[in-house]
Formats: C-alpha cells, structure tokens, sequence
C-alpha cells in the first residue's frame, strides 16, 4: 500500500481506528475523520503520522470541505472505507439486555442512526467517485455486520439501516462495473468489541468477543493491488482469515 491515500471514516476508535493503524503500517497516507473525537483521531494520527480531519458524514458541507481538502493536499483517493456509524447506544443504552420494541424507540435517535448509516454512507461514498473515476481506479470497502444482527429483536433501527447498507453496496457495485472501481462488503462474523457494547453487559457475557484488529488483514487485502479483480464480495473476517491461514 506505499503511497497509497485512504480514507478512513469514523476512525477515533475501535474499528475504524484499527483499519487506519494497519492502513499506515502497510505504507499508506491515512486520513482519519470523525464527527466528535477530536482529540482521539489526533492522538491516532499523530501515532501513524496520517491526517486527522473532523467531520460529520451526514452533512454535505462536512463532506465536500474533507474530500476537497483531501484532493488538495494529496492530488487522489485510492481507498475509502465507510466505516462511520451509529450504534444502538443511541437508541437504547441497555440494548443488550433490555431490548425494547421499536414503537419504544426515540425517533430522533432513530433518525440519527439511519441518517448515518445510510445517507452518511451515500454521501462520502458520492463524494469520493469523482476523483476515482478521474484516476480510473479506486477501492471503496462498505463495514458491515452478521445477517443475524441485521434480524435480531431488539436491533432496529442500526439493523434495518446495516441491510440498506448492504443493499446499497449491491446496486452500486453493478454500476461501477467497468470503472476499475473495487466496491466490497467487510465484515467481522462476531460481535465485536467496540463502543457499541453497553457498559452495563456483564464481563462473562463479553468473553469471547473479537477484537477490533481482527477485520486488519482482510482490510488490507481489499485495499491493495492483489485485490483488483475483487469487486461486489461480502467478505467476513474471520472465515478470510482461516482460508489464508493469515493471523
């Protein structure tokens, strides 16, 4: 990935912040973003000497001033991962062991969920296109979950708004067929620990939940030259990981 430039969303922590540590290891220009931690993709970026820029997907103005700000300092987007969502913690703190039915739920916190998953997704993703149709080649990775997660009681709206994701992914990788635009689904196939997992689940309830480093070297699979004829693959992470006996 030398020289490479990546766009990583919702990078201050967790998975997104795993991607970008692995990312800049491999040799690539990492810009991280997030809508609220500031102080947490500064840290990172000074870590893997990347780019920290603030910035909420959900706003158009938020997302033309990073990708043009982007453009003007690199010139090109090689990878873009659509990492940034929101979680059940904004619906419901005690999702895990309360689930409560969707007509309980806020529909302002409903709102923002679907409003980040799904059009901050399209947004960045939009954004991005341009300049990779001008390079005549990019790879977009879309972060997913388990098609149980999507289904589970309990799990709306961050489920419903994970299965638009997904079909999203479907539609626009149909399009950009013949473009040299990679567009792939990722995956863990776990629950994963992350901010997401309310504080109050108990400790032998968390034992036996993956990591967020984990979903690292299929993410750098997808992103590098290797790669190229891989396109419209829903990919999870641990079963790419025992098939390339990769660790």
């Amino acid at each position: 990935m030398d020289g490479k430039v990546a766009i990583v969303t919702g990078a201050g922590r967790g998975i997104g912040k795993a991607i970008a540590e692995v990312y800049a290891v491999n040799g690539a220009k990492v810009i991280i973003t997030s809508a609220v931690h500031k102080n947490e993709i500064e840290e990172t970026a000074l870590k893997i000497k990347g780019t920290a820029i603030i910035a909420d997907i959900t706003k158009e103005g938020d997302v033309k001033n990073l990708v043009d700000a982007v453009i003007n300092q690199f010139s090109r987007i090689d990878i873009h991962v659509n990492n940034a969502a929101r979680g059940m913690l904004f619906v419901n703190e005690n999702y895990m062991t309360e689930p409560k039915p969707f007509w309980e739920s806020d529909p302002n916190s409903w709102r923002m969920v679907v409003n980040t998953n799904v059009n901050g997704t399209y947004l960045m993703t939009r954004a991005v296109i341009p300049q990779m149709l001008k390079q005549r080649s990019g790879r977009i990775i879309n972060i997913s979950i388990n098609l149980g997660t999507m289904k589970r009681k309990g799990f709306s709206p961050y489920g419903p708004s994970k299965a638009a994701l997904e079909s999203m992914s479907a539609i626009w990788t149909q399009e950009l067929e013949g473009t040299d635009i990679t567009l792939n689904v990722l995956l863990f196939g776990g629950a994963t620990l992350r901010e997401i997992i309310p504080p109050s689940l108990p400790e032998d309830k968390r034992n036996g939940i993956l990591k967020p480093e984990v979903i690292a070297p299929a993410a750098v699979y997808l992103a590098s030259d290797d790669a190229a004829k891989i396109n419209g693959q829903r990919i999870i992470s641990v079963d790419w990981d025992r098939e390339h006996e990769i660790i």
